[in-house]
């Protein structure tokens, strides 16, 4: 079922700057600010996208990709997966969907997307 809260998903990019503020971190509020980062576009925040945002320190990042994690409720390292590995879970792929803005992204709820992907994984067996 679905983990953790989704209200994160509406703020707005002061909401995330006061967020990041709460994990310790105020003097890279504006780093958030300035570039737009809302509660949809968190779900791309990672180590490897923290410089384009001005935050250099790993210490810092390895924090602050731990708190997105946390607050997405996924424990997945999106940089390290190999296409080897076993097919994604399906809470981080519900959660790249819902990180685009639309009419279809606003309303899209966990359920349907599962619904959406059992129907899929059906077809697909039967082709």
């Amino acid at each position: 079922m679905l983990r953790g809260n989704m209200e994160f998903l509406q703020w707005s990019c002061d909401d995330v700057a006061r967020w990041i503020e709460s994990l310790g971190f105020p003097q890279y509020k504006a780093c958030f600010t300035e570039n737009c980062i809302t509660g949809r576009k968190l779900i791309y925040v990672n180590c490897i996208y923290m410089p384009r945002l001005g935050i250099t320190d790993f210490k810092d990042m390895k924090v602050i990709c731990a708190g997105v994690r946390d607050l997405l409720g996924i424990t997945e390292t999106p940089w390290s997966r190999n296409i080897a590995d076993p097919p994604r879970d399906s809470m981080g792929l519900f959660l790249e969907k819902k990180s685009r803005t639309g009419e279809r992204a606003d309303n899209l709820t966990y359920q349907q997307f599962l619904d959406d992907m059992h129907q899929s994984e059906r077809h697909e067996s039967h082709q």
